[in-house]
């Protein structure tokens, strides 16, 4: 059996820690509460994101702003990045996008390539700062470059449309092809139309499959409508899986 104890003096990596909760949650969350009150600061910022999932333990937005805030006073990255994320979305305070560019700009500045693409988007979006696409390119860029997958799949929409950059169709393909084989499922559908566009169909529905299995309620929805517009019957009977999935997750 797994020995859940932690001492200041460790320091686990985020696979031990996922291990630890997948074993026993609740054990493991609560040797994690001791941990973060004894100033295990990985403890600290992992029992932040717990109590903000409810994952072996009661769910408590207030609570785990307050664990990413000292765990991100000691100066942990991801912490802070999460700091940005309560503050985009409103858990545990009112959502300000304002404040949480100002969490997401110290850890990117760091070099946190996840502080980097969610300051990126607020970027390109607007929220919270004055649009700049010149930065939010530069920093889906950098994120890019130190292998954060979403962070290739904007690159690539930004090359592919030339948009505040020169167009660049094949530096549009290269990032979309990086970001599917990372994982992304965004990318995976954009190297999907890459390759449908090619004449490619049995890959690009390889990889549609590979997006299906882990797209979220929105790109599904959004997704299936562009499927249904392909000139492929094959591409657009797979809308009908992307459907059936939407399905079953928004009745869950």
């Amino acid at each position: 059996m797994t020995d859940f104890r932690l001492r200041r003096e460790e320091v686990l990596d985020g696979d031990q820690l996922r291990a630890m909760l997948e074993e026993s949650p609740a054990r493991a969350a609560q040797a994690i509460l001791l941990a973060a009150g004894e100033g295990v600061v990985e403890a600290q910022a992992l029992l932040g994101q717990i109590l903000l999932d409810g994952q072996g333990i009661a769910q408590d937005q207030v609570l785990a702003l307050r664990w990413f805030s000292i765990a991100a006073g000691h100066g942990h990255l991801m912490a802070r990045n999460m700091l940005g994320r309560c503050h985009e979305h409103g858990w545990g305070a009112a959502a300000d996008a304002s404040i949480a560019a100002q969490h997401y700009r110290i850890a990117a500045e760091a070099g946190l390539d996840w502080a980097m693409y969610n300051l990126a988007n607020l970027l390109a979006t607007g929220r919270g700062v004055v649009v700049d696409h010149s930065q939010a390119l530069r920093l889906y860029r950098h994120a890019a470059e130190v292998g954060h997958a979403k962070s290739m799949n904007l690159l690539g929409r930004y090359y592919e449309d030339g948009c505040h950059c020169p167009q660049n169709l094949p530096a549009a393909r290269e990032c979309y092809q990086r970001s599917a084989e990372a994982g992304d499922f965004r990318g995976q559908f954009s190297h999907a139309a890459v390759l449908a566009g090619e004449g490619r169909i049995d890959d690009a529905l390889g990889w549609l499959r590979k997006a299906l299995a882990g797209g979220n309620v929105n790109f599904l929805r959004v997704s299936s409508e562009s499927l249904l517009g392909s000139h492929h019957p094959q591409i657009r009977e797979m809308a009908v899986q992307y459907r059936l999935r939407l399905s079953r997750l928004t009745a869950a």
